[in-house]
């Protein structure tokens, strides 16, 4: 699958903004911690994924009923579901200026991963967390996601790569009261997407 970034602009992959505030003291500090431990930037996006996917339990595995968008948030709450540890990796990154996409899977309802640039080429990769028949690990050397869309049930991996988290995703989670709401009106499709 060719990816397809929605803007020419890779600045645009490092920006901050309301979601990805990798201006905020506590992506800072988890930041500046992470590179104190890496030898170069692969080294780093490696240990920042592993850090969101092993230390930031998904909310429905660990029953947490907090729903968290803003990549400072949960960082802070420790919790979230794929889109928030998605933001929060995507914050963790662009604060060490590796350019992070956002990107989405249809699995029944939309799934969020990010995808990040080295050596000239985007590789996605899903800081979900890992569970019983669940191995996502961070490669650039094929992908190794957390999920595999199966054709047959409408399933697919949706090619672009976004600046920003998608409109329709952080609609639903800003709306939702508590992850039992935020289930109920999970996007089954993006605006724009295939």
């Amino acid at each position: 699958m060719e990816l397809i970034q929605n803007t020419p602009d890779l600045s645009a992959y490092l920006a901050a903004d309301e979601v990805v505030d990798h201006d905020h003291p506590r992506v800072r500090e988890t930041a500046a911690l992470l590179a104190g431990r890496a030898s170069d930037s692969y080294a780093y996006a490696r240990l920042a994924f592993e850090f969101v996917r092993d230390t930031i339990p998904h909310s429905q595995d660990s029953g947490d009923p907090r729903v968290t968008w803003r990549a400072s948030d949960v960082l802070e709450q420790g919790t979230g579901i794929c889109f928030a540890k998605a933001h929060a990796l995507a914050a963790l990154l662009r604060a060490e200026d590796i350019p992070t996409a956002f990107c989405y899977q249809r699995l029944g309802v939309i799934h969020g991963l990010v995808a990040v640039r080295f050596n000239g080429a985007w590789h996605r990769q899903d800081p979900r967390g890992n569970k019983p028949g669940v191995n996502a690990q961070f490669s650039l050397d094929g992908e190794r996601l957390a999920f595999t869309p199966d054709p047959e049930s409408n399933e697919l991996d949706l090619p672009v790569l976004y600046s920003e988290p998608h409109p329709d995703v952080l609609s639903a989670l800003r709306a939702a009261t508590d992850r039992a709401h935020l289930w109920q009106t999970l996007p089954t499709a993006l605006r724009g997407t295939p």
